[in-house]
């Protein structure tokens, strides 16, 4: 069975989204900082339910000093996470059943799938799995 992990909102201001959290009572559980992806993820939850978190990604401004991206018509709601018991039997249960498989699972860890109304999914391995055929020669497919 899938394990609910996150939901992920893209923030302009990281200060600002966990203070208006905190006034909520998630805490911060965990931080990464990428400075080769720039961008940082701050992972929040209700003290006593730290299974069930809200992934702030701040995605920082392009190093070439041009402004820095912003989202409408809904991007700034990123995706839902669940974890699963094997990433590669699930997304060829999708495929199968015609779901397009936008980021396949190439590292044996994450994939990207899309809902019918464009929501995106992210499926992650439950621990890794060795990369394997088909998977990791699969190309993205659209956006997720």
């Amino acid at each position: 069975m899938p394990k609910f992990l996150h939901s992920m909102i893209r923030v302009s201001d990281v200060g600002k989204s966990i203070a208006f959290f905190d006034l909520l009572g998630l805490k911060e559980v965990k931080r990464f900082d990428s400075e080769q992806g720039r961008f940082t993820l701050v992972y929040l939850a209700a003290p006593g339910d730290e299974d069930a978190q809200v992934e702030l990604t701040y995605n920082w401004p392009p190093s070439d000093g041009s402004a820095a991206e912003t989202y409408d018509g809904g991007r700034n709601f990123g995706h839902i996470a669940y974890q699963v018991e094997n990433i590669y039997d699930t997304c060829q249960r999708l495929m199968d059943a015609g779901v397009t498989i936008n980021r396949p699972p190439r590292d044996g860890h994450m994939a990207f799938v899309r809902t019918p109304d464009a929501i995106s999914i992210e499926l992650l391995q439950d621990g890794r799995l060795e990369p394997a055929e088909p998977w990791a020669s699969m190309p993205n497919i659209g956006v997720w």
